[in-house]
């Protein structure tokens, strides 16, 4: 799904080890970082590199390249000040996504004044989530009904511009359902066949994820 991107994730906690599992099984390039050697051996085998570091020390930061990643994810658990000590050095070395977890609603406004690009309130299965929506710009939201099947509402590319969803075939070639399209603020329940789909629309789909990312492969 997407193109190959690079992350690195900071904190291999519950939550950013499933960002980290989620973001490699999507075929992303990840680094991996946590000041935890066994959480870090934990990872090795799992992310593209895996290291030991304190990212409150910008010397540190600086020697991981962490400028020249588009996306960071700081998971960092308890230690709030950690967290965003690690996020004002991280926006201030100039990375352009910088997505946090937030443990309460006052470290939620700190992260928002001092940069981060979004600040996120993770359930306990919401990793996989937010790593499909870092992971591909197709993707607007992601939720998962079980480990092989999910709703996903996808951004119709130019490519679809004018077919219509009977010439498209999509259940029958992938297997795949659109539920519902949904154009500016009107949305179409069960389309019918004849609809004929515009750039820009959005189509609510629901599958297996195999399926989905073929689908996607082959026609987005």
């Amino acid at each position: 799904m997407g193109k190959k991107q690079q992350f690195a994730v900071i904190g291999l906690g519950r939550f950013g080890g499933s960002v980290c599992k989620e973001l490699v099984s999507l075929g992303n390039e990840v680094l991996a970082i946590d000041t935890d050697e066994q959480k870090v051996n934990d990872y090795a085998n799992i992310a593209t590199h895996a290291v030991v570091a304190d990212t409150t020390d910008e010397k540190v930061l600086k020697s991981l390249g962490i400028r020249n990643f588009e996306n960071v994810i700081i998971a960092i658990g308890d230690n709030i000040q950690a967290s965003i000590l690690t996020t004002l050095l991280i926006k201030e070395i100039g990375v352009k996504n910088v997505y946090v977890k937030a443990k309460n609603n006052y470290h939620h406004k700190v992260l928002e004044k001092i940069g981060a690009d979004k600040v996120v309130h993770p359930e306990t299965d919401m990793g996989r989530r937010i790593a499909q929506q870092m992971s591909d710009e197709n993707v607007i939201d992601y939720i998962e009904l079980s480990d092989e099947y999910s709703i996903v509402e996808l951004i119709a590319s130019a490519k679809l511009e004018g077919r219509s969803l009977v010439e498209l075939n999509i259940r029958a070639r992938f297997g795949i359902t659109i539920l519902a399209v949904k154009k500016a603020d009107d949305i179409n329940i069960s389309p019918m066949p004849e609809y004929e789909i515009s750039r820009g629309d959005l189509l609510i789909v629901i599958g297996h994820n195999d399926d989905i990312k073929r689908f996607e492969a082959q026609v987005m």
